[in-house]
């Protein structure tokens, strides 16, 4: 498996450009299942995970062309039949986006075979919310050796549904499906995250009528068929955010490009209470710090608008450095504090009570090996290396290159001293 090393103690100046959003591009792969006419997405990220899901939408009738353009990286999904309603346990265990291909499968077909997408490492993120709103469509949900079987033969129908909590999956599955049911679905309770809004915007430009995205009250209204389109992927609000948690913590000026600061209002705002400068510019943000500690701040992770989940272990390595005691509360997930020990083997002084972490900032940072547990984690140990003495060495970043495209070559470009080991194959999941 390869290894990624650091040399930490230079401070970064220069342009990272940011790229497609990757919880919102797999979720637009999948609405190509809805039309047999070709979409077409720009702005793709080219990631461990969009291949995963590509190789699972090929096993389904998908023609896949990639190439870049103009307008940078584009794909494009053809599916004039769908050729198999089966996703097996192999395929869809390897990421668990690939579940949300069982609604637009039920949508056009009217049944499906697909495996359930098993346990998680940060959680158990169980799929009764996605299957229950199926069922209210008028799916028939069986259960059986680890798959879902569903069936609506004479096709889905609208429904009012209610979610008990916000959940962004559900919210798209419950979406990708609704568009293709005979009248009104009404989403009560729905996620308001950006990403919603952007799988929006592609539906409606392939035909559908979906109103609301972006509110907690989605209202969808059936159509016969969906056409082909153009879509370009809203930026990646969490690489976004994590290059800056990046800047503000090896020190420098660093401007991120071809994104909108308002995606991470809530990240920025602590940056600022935390003594990083933050100048937001039409086309990114420009963050700057000189070399003076970094305050100690208190954050809880929250639904969006609030503090995003997916940038906590991050904000978590800046305040290892922070002059006080930090605060980091995570109400999203459970189990998402894997990233602690590795921190501390770093020098980093943290203890975990429940869903709440306490850091004590620390003069300094010490080069280790340490070990990638998840996606998120991982990049807060390359961060955490970025300000550390000495050469820290990161190992089974393979989680990295499931959301992060080019990441070494972004740092690098920015006068960071890091470089991939290569190693023997990685695993699949």
């Amino acid at each position: 498996m390869d290894q990624i090393a650091i040399i930490g103690g230079t401070a970064l100046h220069g342009n990272i450009p940011i790229g497609g959003a990757k919880n919102s591009a797999i979720k637009l792969m999948a609405a190509g299942l809805l039309t047999d006419e070709p979409l077409i997405l720009t702005n793709m990220p080219r990631l461990r995970d969009t291949r995963f899901l590509g190789a699972l939408l090929q096993r389904l009738g998908t023609r896949i062309t990639e190439s870049d353009g103009a307008s940078g990286p584009q794909t494009v999904l053809h599916t004039p039949e769908i050729t198999s309603a089966y996703a097996s346990y192999d395929l869809v265990r390897q990421m668990r986006a690939s579940f949300n291909v069982l609604g637009p499968l039920i949508a056009r077909t009217g049944h499906a075979k697909v495996s359930l997408p098993g346990g998680c490492a940060i959680g158990a993120r169980p799929v009764d919310l996605h299957l229950s709103s199926l069922h209210a469509l008028g799916a028939h949900i069986d259960l059986h050796e680890g798959y879902v079987y569903a069936q609506a033969p004479r096709g889905l129908k609208g429904a009012r549904i209610k979610f008990p909590f916000s959940s962004v999956g559900a919210t798209e599955h419950a979406m990708l499906a609704a568009v293709l049911a005979r009248g009104d679905t009404e989403l009560i309770g729905a996620a308001c995250e950006p990403e919603l809004s952007d799988l929006a915007a592609c539906l409606n430009a392939m035909g559908a009528k979906v109103s609301g995205a972006g509110t907690s009250t989605i209202r969808i209204t059936g159509v016969t068929r969906l056409t082909g389109a153009t879509h370009a992927v809203i930026p990646d609000r969490i690489e976004m955010g994590t290059y800056a948690v990046a800047a503000a913590m090896a020190g420098g000026v660093v401007r991120l490009t071809n994104t909108r600061p308002d995606l991470i209002d809530a990240l920025l705002h602590k940056l600022d209470e935390a003594g990083v400068g933050v100048d937001r510019h039409p086309d990114g943000v420009t963050i700057s710090r000189n070399g003076a500690r970094l305050k100690a701040v208190e954050i809880e992770t929250d639904p969006y608008p609030g503090f995003p989940t997916d940038l906590q272990a991050q904000f978590m390595a800046l305040m290892t450095l922070a002059d006080g005691e930090s605060v980091v509360r995570e109400t999203i997930f459970e189990n998402r504090f894997m990233h602690v020990p590795e921190l501390s083997r770093l020098g980093a002084e943290i203890t975990v009570s429940g869903g709440e972490a306490r850091v004590c900032g620390v003069d300094r940072l010490e080069g280790a090996q340490v070990m990638a547990t998840d996606l998120r984690a991982s990049v807060s140990l390359v961060i955490a290396a970025l300000a550390a003495r000495g050469e820290t060495v990161v190992n089974r970043v393979y989680h990295l290159d499931r959301g992060f495209e080019r990441l070494e070559e972004k740092l690098s470009a920015c006068g960071a001293q890091v470089r991939r080991i290569k190693g023997s194959a990685e695993p699949d999941d």
